[in-house]
């Protein structure tokens, strides 16, 4: 169970300083101590730690998987994993059932659960450098297109005081067009006095043909509702601030899926890789999977994708349902306890999946047709396709549908 390690780590993570408890393999204590959270003070704690036992022999657990003082270990050779908080919740109720929480104590708890149920901590491997800059990219990605959301929220609502026609030309006030139109024709007194040829232009400029000037116009001119005095010169002023804001996120939302595709690129292509060379490749040829969605299950699943571990991406993809029965009642519920960004892209995957390709198309309607609701068949379509992905990569092959060339 304990791999041969001779020394039992906790280490309790903070930003100032840290908490690491150290015992043997029977549980007694041989040393505890804190260090700051600097250069010296992790230098300090590896030397610490190499003057009772061989990097090989010792196992050192914490709770976050990332970051200065795990990268400082693993580069020093020593084995680290890491658990769940909840899960050291749980552990912590075998010291005090009071509920009290000591960073100590927390160091004691780690040190002593990796000794007794090492099977349980998941172990940390040092990823390559093509993947964490990946996973930064992909983090940056994600943060910037949240951000972009609030400000495209605030937006709405400043358009539904005053001028809610300018959302029925445009639903999402934050694209460059949007706000150039905006930036035209901030108010509906202005609708009635604005030429076609200029709006025509506007639009010409950002290829928009969806709409012609006098669609536009007509929209724009419809019957406006009231509002206070100076209400429309207020929230005008206030979406100017917001377009500015939503014009800069827009531009760096183009510049970060350019370096995501740059580094998709450099992961299949990389020579010096060669099954994560193949794997980036073979992953893209599956039906629904884009840059981002691509990205994100490189970046934040490359342990189990790359041990093919299936059961695990069930799990942190969330797609894998959780049974709760107790005496006669049993009853079957969404998994929560997952990873929040391969949740939303395997969601996103099975939805693209689903208006592309044949065989998840009638895997849903077939699910829909049983009862199951959006939701459900997204999800048992996604772990669907997780299989076969998992497969696929076992094997060293791309997809192929098999229905495709009877649907075409």
């Amino acid at each position: 169970m304990n791999d041969g390690f001779t020394l039992f780590v906790g280490v309790d993570w903070a930003t100032e300083e840290h908490e690491v408890h150290a015992m043997d393999p029977g549980g007694g204590k041989t040393g505890a101590r804190s260090f700051k959270h600097s250069g010296d003070g992790l230098a300090d704690l590896c030397t610490w730690l190499l003057d009772k036992a061989n990097p090989a022999s010792v196992a050192i657990a914490i709770e976050v998987p990332h970051g200065a003082v795990v990268e400082t270990l693993l580069e020093r050779g020593f084995t680290v994993f890491s658990i769940n908080p909840k899960q050291l919740d749980r552990f912590r109720d075998r010291f005090t059932m009071a509920g009290a929480k000591d960073d100590r104590l927390d160091a004691l708890v780690l040190a002593d659960s990796l000794r007794t149920d090492t099977h349980l901590f998941r172990r940390i491997s040092q990823l390559p450098a093509e993947t964490i800059e990946l996973r930064e990219w992909s983090r940056i990605h994600d943060e910037l297109q949240s951000e972009r959301g609030g400000i495209v929220n605030q937006m709405r609502a400043q358009l539904a005081r005053y001028f809610p026609a300018f959302l029925d030309v445009a639903p999402d006030p934050g694209e460059d067009w949007a706000i150039a139109l905006f930036a035209a024709i901030p108010d509906p007194a202005i609708a009635k006095k604005a030429r076609s040829v200029r709006i025509t232009k506007l639009l010409k400029d950002h290829r928009i043909r969806r709409y012609s000037a006098d669609e536009v116009l007509a929209k724009l001119r419809s019957t406006p509702v009231h509002s206070a005095p100076g209400t429309a010169t207020a929230a005008a002023a206030h979406l100017k601030l917001l377009g500015e804001r939503a014009r800069l996120l827009n531009r760096q939302l183009k510049d970060c899926r350019k370096q995501l595709e740059a580094a998709l690129d450099k992961m299949a292509d990389d020579s010096g890789n060669e099954c994560e060379q193949r794997d980036a490749a073979i992953i893209q040829t599956m039906p629904g999977i884009g840059v981002i969605v691509a990205a994100t299950l490189l970046a934040e699943a490359a342990g189990p994708l790359q041990a093919r571990d299936y059961p695990a991406l069930r799990a942190l993809t969330g797609v894998a349902p959780v049974t709760k029965r107790s005496g006669k009642k049993c009853v079957v519920v969404r998994r929560t306890a997952c990873h929040p960004r391969l949740r939303n892209a395997v969601y996103h995957w099975a939805r693209v999946a689903v208006m592309n390709d044949q065989l998840a198309k009638r895997r849903y309607s077939a699910l829909r047709a049983r009862g199951k609701s959006h939701g459900q068949a997204l999800r048992s379509v996604g772990d669907r396709l997780l299989g076969i992905l998992c497969a696929m990569l076992r094997d060293q092959t791309s997809y192929r549908d098999p229905l495709g060339a009877a649907a075409a």
